[in-house]
């Protein structure tokens, strides 16, 4: 995928499990959110992967270690090993260690996923800004984080440490809905300090590094639900990707997204990479996909016909996007959306 602008979702005649080698998969919102499966995912993952596709699990959330990502993954029915899963913690683990003096301290302002990267690394984590780190590492510590953690970041980053992020998400879903996130911890240390941290997680280049390095992905596609992370990461790693509607990203975002923003596929859930996607096509005045063609009008996007939903969604796409050029649409999509009960 060039790093153009994206005018409408590409189609496949294969199944995406087939046209391609490894699925680079997001965890919350894509397989689980809240620790509960999402619905489709158990089964579409194991057809997947019976068929020779390698699934790896890449996530923005630094709170577990990969083991136990894989026992929960394996429990829910996918069997996974701790080689599997990539995270955020690793990531900036690697972008620690590049920086700092090996055993350097770190304090770590986080959950178990954080310290167990960090001694792979060879570094040690600290819990006080007391213990002389040489640098400060935030991820998202669960609900339970207590306050006064932030308040040892902002001590050690006052005394000149360096100041590292697993991710800045600010959301995360949950079962009950869209929780905070490590994005938004990292407001509040930043809001008090002053500085700026180095991020590592999607969509930067150091997530994307130790993707690959673990991995070896020769034809990978990235499965997410997040256009600002999941797609955007996909984007500047040159690679395609496959939105989901299974967790933060819905159909207005998707088509007021800016060409970064863009995936190559749309599907409702994982079930969509045991399938060809549909080609969205040129209609002369708009664009058609399946049983339903969208035009963009000065004002609004139109939508005709009668047919599947996403068909519809993707038809909507390709006239958003081409109007919309390298910026976001602006154009009014909610009767377009309304019709497709989106």
């Amino acid at each position: 995928m060039s790093q153009t602008a994206r005018t409408r979702p590409e189609g496949s005649t294969r199944a995406l499990s087939e046209a391609y080698d490894t699925a680079l998969l997001d965890l919350d919102g894509v397989v689980y959110a809240g620790g509960n499966a999402i619905v489709h995912a158990v089964e579409s993952l194991g057809v997947a992967r019976d068929g020779g596709m390698r699934l790896a699990y890449v996530t923005n959330n630094a709170l577990r270690t990969p083991d136990a990502v894989a026992e929960h993954l394996t429990e829910l029915g996918i069997a996974t090993e701790g080689s599997d899963v990539i995270t955020s913690a690793q990531a900036v683990a690697r972008l620690i260690a590049d920086q700092v003096p090996s055993g350097a301290r770190v304090l770590v302002i986080g959950g178990e996923g954080l310290r167990v990267a960090l001694r792979e690394r060879g570094l040690e984590p600290v819990e006080s800004a007391e213990d002389e780190p040489v640098a400060v590492v935030q991820g998202y510590g669960g609900p339970e984080l207590p306050w006064g953690r932030f308040a040892e970041a902002c001590y050690a980053i006052a005394r000149g440490v360096p100041w590292f992020a697993s991710n800045t998400d600010l959301t995360i879903p949950s079962a009950r809905g869209i929780a905070p996130g490590n994005g938004a911890a990292v407001e509040v240390v930043r809001i008090a300090t002053g500085a700026e941290p180095q991020v590592a997680g999607k969509p930067l280049p150091p997530m994307h590094r130790e993707t690959v390095l673990r991995t070896g992905a020769k034809r990978p596609l990235v499965v997410g639900d997040r256009l600002d992370t999941d797609i955007e990461g996909a984007f500047n790693g040159d690679v395609d990707s496959l939105l989901v509607l299974t967790g933060v990203a819905d159909g207005a975002q998707l088509l007021a997204a800016p060409p970064q923003h863009r995936p190559t596929y749309v599907d409702a859930d994982l079930r969509g990479l045991l399938t060809g996607q549909p080609e969205v096509t040129d209609a002369g005045d708009g664009f058609r996909c399946g049983g339903w063609t969208a035009t963009a009008g000065e004002e609004r996007l139109e939508l005709t016909g009668d047919g599947e939903a996403l068909d519809g969604l993707r038809a909507l796409c390709a006239a958003a996007w081409t109007a919309a050029g390298d910026g976001a649409c602006a154009l009014d999509a909610g009767k377009a959306l309304a019709r497709l009960g989106l």
